[in-house]
């Protein structure tokens, strides 16, 4: 990377959004935590100071030296990052006499390079219980608000610029929030804004092609867009020595197991496609927790893929689609990283097959990943998939999974998933799926009774997964869904839909 911009983390729960604004601005930065020790690099161009929980009057309030910072790089501290700015330079922090939280409007009161093309009263978002009562000396107001003299303010003597910021520029609620920031990156820290997808790819193949050399990379692929995308990368950079696999755990959607086979030969990537149905079908047998289904379907998995492994020679190095948001949540600011989430490693392979890890999309968000997917030609029916659980379906048939249940789900959920499609609805939805309950119930059709099992539908709208609000899809959709279903699908005759939102309930049933 040319240029870079560190985020310091004190724990916000709104650091990642700063990052993806850099990003936005096509501008490459990192997150790091706040105690993490900076190692000098021509590359840098500034550090953002990020919000967080603590006051910084708390005995164990996180610190960062400002001052010695600010010698070194630009600077822009961002609510706590701002509040810990001002103490450190002798200014005045208490806590407020109310919690200063939601809409205010910003009154410009000094024109300034980081306020340039901001209307006056536009719109930023306030949260914090800390108030700075006394700027330090030599700093300079540049915008209030109602309840706050000192909303925007910067240094005004020599060095490097210092700029601080008592609200939230980096959330949709600050209307020309992003704007703010890009002032900073381009204007006061200079960068050029030429990170773009374009850029990452050549840059990441050519460090690919650096850092594995002549080994072989095994890899093994889910279908979806983080590990297609990353597999896409390393076989831009090594070609045929990147081995990849499919596998059929049984669990998967209707034809999904061929339709993703001939996406990987369409793109050119080497991959075997590993039909183990049965296996998993048999370990599974009689497993109706779900927590125990979950740790069937791992097991299995890694059984076949250190019978894959040990099928092939000379095998260096494990290819795997971890990106960006995965890592910083194994990232603690009370201490050192200590593991990537566990559902983005295959559990216990690299300790136990010595094999070192490959992972290009581990600074990356998944809209990121999308651009980069773009960028390299993966077809946009993979692109634009909503995410699906590890354990597929298994997940997603409420009691023992078996090959009858299976296919029931299958079908009903292909008809779900065909009908978003079909009405232009995939999109405007992040994820949607049928869930088989183990509930019968009586039906009438033509003259039969029926004693037939319930499918419910569930579709939210999320930006992350992290929140959720199920999808508000048009009655007349529903009912027609409904009824496709239970016309085509033998085995059901009745369709409910979930309105739950999460919290309290979860995407998943299981």
């Amino acid at each position: 990377m040319n240029e870079k911009i560190l985020i310091l983390d004190f724990g916000s729960q709104y650091t990642q959004l700063i990052a993806r604004s850099v990003r936005e601005a096509n501008v490459y930065c990192e997150i790091i935590p706040y105690h993490q020790k900076i190692v000098p690099d021509s590359s840098l161009k500034g550090i953002i100071l990020s919000g967080s929980p603590f006051s910084v009057n708390d005995p164990q309030a996180p610190v960062v030296p400002v001052k010695i910072l600010h010698r070194n790089y630009p600077l822009l501290g961002i609510c706590y990052g701002a509040q810990l700015t001002a103490k450190e330079f002798g200014g005045k922090v208490a806590n407020s006499s109310k919690r200063e939280y939601g809409r205010a409007l910003l009154n410009k009161v000094k024109d300034d390079v980081l306020l340039q093309g901001v209307n006056d009263m536009s719109q930023v978002w306030m949260s914090h219980a800390d108030t700075i009562l006394e700027l330090p000396a030599g700093f300079d107001v540049l915008a209030t608000t109602d309840s706050i003299p000192y909303a925007a303010f910067r240094n005004n003597g020599e060095g490097n610029p210092l700029y601080c910021l008592q609200f939230h520029p980096e959330v949709y609620h600050s209307i020309e929030g992003k704007k703010i920031i890009r002032n900073f990156l381009v204007d006061v820290c200079g960068c050029r804004q030429d990170w773009t997808a374009a850029h990452f790819i050549s840059d990441s193949v050519a460090a690919l092609k650096k850092s594995i050399g002549g080994k072989k990379v095994i890899m093994a692929l889910s279908g979806g867009v983080d590990s297609t995308v990353a597999a896409t990368l390393i076989h831009q950079a090594i070609g045929k020595r990147l081995y990849g696999f499919f596998v059929d755990n049984g669990v998967l959607r209707k034809d999904e197991f061929q339709q993703v086979l001939d996406t990987y030969k369409r793109i050119g990537l080497n991959v075997k496609g590993i039909d183990a149905k049965k296996q998993f079908y048999k370990k599974l047998k009689d497993k109706t927790d779900p927590e125990a289904k979950r740790k069937t379907i791992g097991k299995q998995f890694i059984k076949i893929f250190m019978e894959e492994a040990t099928r092939l020679e000379g095998i260096d190095l494990l290819g795997q689609g971890t990106i960006y948001p995965d890592v910083i949540e194994s990232i603690s600011v009370h201490g050192p990283s200590q593991t990537i989430k566990s559902h983005h490693n295959v559990g216990g392979l690299p300790k136990k097959m010595k094999l070192g890890l490959v992972e290009p999309l581990r600074f990356l968000f998944k809209d990121e990943v999308r651009r980069v997917g773009k960028e390299l030609g993966i077809p946009d029916d993979l692109l634009e998939r909503h995410p699906f659980p590890g354990p597929g379906l298994a997940i997603r048939i409420l009691g023992e999974v078996n090959p009858e249940r299976v296919s029931l789900l299958q079908k009903a959920d292909q008809v779900f998933i065909k009908a978003l499609k079909d009405h232009k609805l995939y999109g405007t939805v992040w994820q949607a799926g049928a869930i088989l309950l183990p509930v019968k119930s009586v039906g009438v059709m033509g003259d039969e009774r029926t004693y037939e099992f319930t499918v419910a539908l569930r579709a939210v709208t999320s930006v992350d997964g992290m929140t959720a609000d199920w999808a508000h899809l048009p009655y007349d959709f529903l009912a027609q869904v409904s009824n496709d279903i239970i016309n085509q699908v033998k085995g059901i005759n009745r369709v409910v839909y979930d309105i739950s939102s999460k919290p309290p309930a979860t995407i998943e049933w299981e």
